[in-house]
C-alpha cells in the first residue's frame, strides 16, 4: 500500500504525548525569574539525569545557559489559572516575576514557590543540546524534596479543569424579557411579538 507523504505523519498524534506542568526558576544575577514549561523528564538513573526543554526565545533559556543552574517546581492540581497567567503570559525580560512575592530558597539560592507545588528539584546543567526552536538541558540533581501527596498538574488536567472555558456570545437584538428568546428573523416567542411593542419597549431590554 502506497501512503502519501503528507499522510505519514498525523500532527494530532503528538497530542497523545503526556506532559506535566512546571515552573522553572533561575536568577540572572540581579533578579529571580520563573517560567512555565511542560517538558521535564528523568532520562537516566545511577546517576540520575533530568532533561528540561525550554524555548530558545525565552529569557530563562539565556539565563540558564549562562549560569548553569535552575530549579524545577512541580505544579500540583491545586494551582489556579493566575499561576499560569503570571509565569506563562509575560516575559522576565519585561517584568520581575517575583517582585510581589516572598518565596522560599533552595540551597543553590534559587526560588522555590511557596505553594501550589508538590516537589522541587535543584539542577546543575551538564550538557546542552540545540534542538533548533528549543534547547535541551541535561542536568544532574543537587537537591530534591517531596512536599505533598497532591497529584502533579498535567497538561490534560489543566485544559479540562483549570483553563477558563470560552464564554458564549451575548445575544444581540430584541430579547424577550420573560423567556430570554432572541429574535432571529424566522420566528418569535409567544410571550411578546416585536411588532406589538409600545414606547416602553423602545430601548434595550
Amino acid at each position: 500500500v502506497v501512503v502519501e507523504e503528507e499522510k505519514k505523519i498525523d500532527p494530532t498524534a503528538l497530542f497523545k504525548i503526556g506532559y506535566g506542568l512546571y515552573v522553572v526558576t533561575c536568577n540572572d544575577g540581579n533578579k529571580h525569574n520563573g517560567q512555565i514549561v511542560n517538558t521535564v523528564s528523568q532520562v537516566a538513573n545511577n546517576p540520575d539525569r533530568i532533561a528540561v526543554n525550554i524555548n530558545k526565545a525565552n529569557y530563562s533559556a539565556d539565563v540558564i545557559r549562562k549560569t548553569g543552574v535552575m530549579n524545577v517546581n512541580c505544579l500540583d492540581e491545586s494551582a489556579p489559572f493566575h499561576v499560569f497567567e503570571h509565569f506563562g503570559f509575560q516575559s522576565g525580560r519585561d517584568v520581575n516575576t517575583f517582585a510581589d512575592c516572598m518565596p522560599g530558597r533552595s540551597e543553590n539560592g534559587l526560588v522555590i514557590l511557596p505553594r501550589y507545588i508538590n516537589a522541587y528539584f535543584s539542577l546543575s546543567v551538564e550538557q546542552y543540546i540545540d534542538l533548533d526552536t528549543h534547547g535541551m538541558f541535561i542536568c544532574a540533581g543537587t537537591e530534591a524534596q517531596n512536599l505533598s501527596k497532591v497529584e502533579t498538574m498535567t497538561y490534560t488536567y489543566y485544559q479540562s479543569n483549570v483553563k477558563p472555558k470560552p464564554q458564549p456570545a451575548k445575544k444581540k437584538g430584541w430579547v424577550c424579557k420573560i423567556c430570554g428568546y432572541a429574535l432571529d428573523r424566522r420566528r418569535v416567542c409567544h410571550h411578546e411579538e416585536p411588532h406589538d411593542r409600545g414606547p416602553r419597549d423602545s430601548g434595550e431590554g
